[in-house]
């Protein structure tokens, strides 16, 4: 007699049966086609200004052919637990403020916390516009989907993906997918929600939460350094022509304060968003004399986004949602339990007495020697893959002085649960010509907003995932099957 699958296990062995049934379909295509594919997608891509800048170069990002199939279910689960940490990270400034504990954990150089002293009001505290992206490990297809989802870390402020995500999934719609359709018409995969209209819902939200309903939106994003994702200006494109919305392009050099608001150009700025840490608008006031007074107005009015949370996305806030000294004084049950199931143990690298993962009281330099197998090294603060040290790739010799460089480093680092890292395959074409499917870890990146989340998929063949180190975009497009992808019922 058959034992009944549990609810949950029914859905994950779904995902697996649509996945397995799109790779299947890849795999049938004949080379021709897969190769054809392949050279129709790029010029789709360079259409869609799915681009990246490098050394002032453009090159069309590599989205890579075949997309991953995420069920509704799943997808609806990943935004009750991104948006539950997002919520619990704008928590963070407070924490900051009233917590001594948290200070040494998320630290803010001097005149970073002077500038929080002197912006942070009670009007964030009511309404605190936080866009940002949790990056996670996360596999589509294992019945046991839901463990498998692990947090690494947070990015709250300038996370790029808004013209990116929709974009590269709906190349796939319009060049994929019809082939696929061609011998699988009852294959129903499509886009997610639109990012770039999650992200403007939420913008027109705080216009009118601070009084300024259709106002002006401002971009505020490193305007001449001609490197990075080429997404702003197609952004602002898609926004005015598409949305008919005010909406601005700025350099921070570019803004101004005159009667008591601030400007650009000829144009009154009624919110922005930023493409800077609080820490690069400081070091520039003080290395190139840029006048800070229209980025600290902004704050203060609340009419930044992201509010200055954005800056608290350090690594280390892991450690304040995983020891149960600040967890289980500052957050629910139900946000305890998230956070146990789903957020990677960290802690900052210190000489000092700790709790491992499953609560147990540990010198932290000692647990870290004997545990170099399951842990990761990263600089608190920095990303794009920056000096990841992954424990099982390193000689014992090195990971023994690489807990000695961190302990005298001038920059915190923090060590890390290492995350499973999901591996899928994807049709490539080798120099030769010829097609193979070859595997590539995957790393996702959640967007969350009241209104839903959106997925930033990230493949690479080396287990550092990052598009800044080239690593292309795979496309995580929504499941509707038909009877035929699962069979009978």
């Amino acid at each position: 007699m058959a034992v009944p699958l549990h609810p949950a296990d029914e859905r994950g062995l779904k995902g697996l049966s649509l996945d397995s049934r799109v790779r299947q379909l890849f795999y049938d295509l004949p080379p021709e086609r897969v190769k054809e594919l392949a050279r129709l997608v790029p010029i789709e891509a360079r259409k869609r200004n799915v681009i990246y800048t490098r050394d002032g170069n453009e090159e069309v990002i590599n989205i890579l052919l075949r997309p991953l199939a995420a069920m509704p279910d799943q997808v609806a689960y990943f935004h009750v637990v991104s948006l539950a940490i997002v919520n619990a990270l704008k928590r963070i400034p407070d924490l900051y403020i009233q917590d001594f504990a948290v200070r040494e954990v998320v630290p803010l150089a001097p005149d970073e916390e002077k500038f929080l002293w002197d912006t942070w009001r009670q009007s964030q505290r009511e309404n605190n516009p936080v866009f940002g992206r949790l990056d996670a490990m996360v596999d589509f297809t294992s019945p046991m989907w839901k463990d498998s989802l692990n947090f690494v870390e947070p990015n709250l402020s300038g996370v790029g993906g808004i013209h990116l995500v929709p974009n590269c999934e709906q190349v796939l719609a319009d060049v994929v997918l019809p082939v696929l359709q061609e011998t699988a018409p009852d294959l129903h995969l499509e886009p997610g929600l639109d990012l770039r209209d999650m992200f403007l819902q939420e913008m027109t939200d705080h216009l009118e939460a601070i009084g300024r309903p259709g106002g002006t939106i401002c971009f505020v994003d490193p305007k001449y350094s001609g490197d990075g994702p080429l997404e702003l200006d197609p952004l602002m494109d898609y926004y005015r022509e598409a949305r008919g919305i005010n909406a601005v392009h700025a350099d921070p050099t570019e803004l101004y304060v005159r009667g008591g608001e601030v400007w650009y150009e000829d144009t009154k700025i009624d919110l922005a968003y930023r493409d800077y840490e609080m820490r690069d608008l400081l070091y520039m006031e003080k290395e190139e004399g840029l006048d800070i007074r229209p980025m600290k107005m902004l704050f203060s009015q609340n009419r930044m986004v992201s509010s200055l949370a954005g800056d608290f996305d350090h690594k280390s806030t892991w450690e304040i949602l995983t020891d149960s000294r600040f967890t289980e004084k500052y957050f629910t049950a139900e946000e305890r339990r998230y956070f146990k199931r789903h957020v990677m143990w960290t802690r900052v690298i210190k000489d000092r007495r700790t709790t491992e993962p499953d609560g147990e009281a540990v010198d932290l330099l000692e647990y870290m020697r004997k545990n170099q197998d399951i842990l990761v090294m990263k600089p608190n603060r920095s990303y794009g893959g920056d000096r990841v040290l992954l424990g099982p790739l390193m000689e014992e010799s090195d990971w023994g002085a690489a807990i000695q460089s961190a302990l005298t480093d001038s920059e915190d680092w923090v060590a890390q649960r290492l995350a499973r890292i999901s591996v899928s395959e994807f049709p490539i074409i080798a120099p030769d010509g010829s097609v193979s499917n070859e595997p590539f870890y995957t790393v996702m990146g959640f967007a969350p907003t009241k209104y839903g989340v959106a997925v930033l998929g990230r493949a690479s063949q080396k287990q550092v995932v990052n598009v800044a180190q080239r690593g292309g975009m795979c496309a995580v497009l929504v499941g509707r099957y038909g009877k035929s992808i699962l069979g009978p019922r």
